[in-house]
């Protein structure tokens, strides 16, 4: 396959968005944002008193309390990402992530210039850095004269969907805030676990308080990717305050406000009324289903993938593929992204995106396209079906992943020595 354009591949504005659900706006959402729209004050940066009252009790009820004060809300978690980056390594410092990561969080720190060092994960599991990985980088760095002091991690991973064991977290923050290192820990996902009565997921800020910066962008189980809002939840400590300070200062200076009727939906959502939980619980179920099946397209063919556990995307490693995709001029993971969109006609970012190594055919396959067949109310009415993959809309997008599988490990079978 010859490369195209690289103009829609390299630059920042090209990167792959959030994975996305694919579902109608949730009707009271629209309610609450359209009795919002004929407002013409503006929110204050960080936040309106209601809007931080109500990430409070969010993060309250999942055993991590705090107050007004420690809360900052933005338009999106890239702006508080950015603002957080700039105040904890904007002077000099730099900034560690895991091997891979989701795909906008090493864009802000080269936006400021920052070096970003990619550190290994563990074979079980994403999101979190090998703590010995996470060492043996941090003595590397600051012997070639670098200065790290951030790390970016998260319990429930984009891209590889997985979540990260207790006793490895607890290893990893361990590792970290003994080289001195300020966590900031993305969850954005970790309202989507799957089978959340089967997966222990800690966050690190009920590990070291102190250390730990949590950050999380309502698109990920609360409001449409569409409408930008997040909130980062500071430490109840006087670093901790010194930095919520700074963050706003930065904010500031950006103009990064929510706008009023996103603000009012995310006051809305985060207080977890009825209707945000119903649909949050049932679109749960359906992306874990479609996971499921997704992940099961991958590994009946040969490919490998772990299974999924959060979001609703899957992460397939297409090696054993390699010399049949290489017949096809597909010969990294650009290639495959561009060779799979292609031929699936849904988007399958490759590994590179995510800091992932280039040579090695890695991609993502969102769950979210699935539903794409489908008018309004056939993807309302799949919120309830116990067998989604059997909708014909869905049907049709796994057949269609199914062949473009089938026709490469049929393709690799030939390229195998006779035995």
């Amino acid at each position: 396959m010859r490369r195209t354009d690289p103009e829609g591949h390299g630059p920042v504005r090209y990167g792959p968005p959030l994975p996305g659900d694919g579902l109608p706006v949730l009707p009271e959402l629209t309610a609450v944002v359209a009795a919002a729209a004929g407002r013409a004050d503006a929110q204050p940066v960080g936040g309106a008193p209601a809007l931080l009252e109500a990430a409070c009790g969010y993060w309250t009820r999942r055993a991590l309390p705090c107050v007004p004060d420690q809360v900052a809300a933005g338009p999106g978690a890239p702006a508080l990402l950015l603002a957080l980056t700039a105040a904890l390594a904007g002077d000099g410092a730099d900034v560690l992530v895991p091997r891979p990561c989701a795909a906008w969080w090493a864009p802000y720190a080269r936006v400021l210039g920052r070096p970003v060092f990619h550190v290994p994960t563990p074979a079980e599991s994403g999101g979190v850095p090998d703590p010995y990985a996470l060492l043996e980088t941090v003595r590397r760095v600051r012997a070639e004269g670098g200065d790290p002091r951030l790390l970016v991690l998260s319990v429930a991973d984009d891209p590889t969907a997985t979540v990260a064991p207790p006793e490895l977290l607890h290893e990893t923050v361990e590792a970290a805030t003994a080289e001195g290192l300020h966590l900031v820990s993305d969850e954005t996902w970790r309202d989507t676990v799957h089978a959340p009565h089967e997966t222990v997921l800690l966050s690190p800020a009920e590990m070291r308080p102190d250390r730990v910066t949590v950050v999380t962008d309502l698109a990920g189980a609360l409001l449409p990717a569409g409408w930008p809002a997040a909130v980062a939840r500071f430490p109840a400590s006087d670093t901790g305050r010194r930095l919520h300070a700074r963050v706003l200062d930065i904010l500031t200076g950006l103009g990064a406000r929510l706008a009023t009727p996103v603000a009012a939906a995310a006051c809305y959502a985060l207080d977890e009324p009825p209707p945000v939980t119903g649909r949050r619980e049932a679109a749960v179920r359906l992306h874990a289903r479609l996971a499921d099946a997704v992940h099961a397209e991958v590994t009946a063919a040969g490919a490998l993938a772990r299974p999924p556990q959060a979001g609703r995307h899957v992460y397939a490693d297409l090696s054993p593929f390699r010399e049949a995709l290489a017949a096809q001029d597909v010969n990294d993971a650009q290639e495959l992204e561009d060779f799979l969109t292609a031929r699936t006609g849904m988007p399958a970012p490759g590994g590179h995106r995510f800091g992932d190594d280039l040579a090695a055919p890695r991609v993502r396959i969102g769950t979210g396209p699935l539903l794409g067949g489908a008018d309004e109310e056939e993807r309302t009415e799949a919120l309830t079906s116990p067998t989604p993959w059997e909708l014909p809309f869905v049907q049709r997008s796994l057949i269609s992943l199914r062949s473009v599988l089938d026709d490469l490990r049929d393709e690799a079978q030939r390229w195998e020595p006779p035995r």
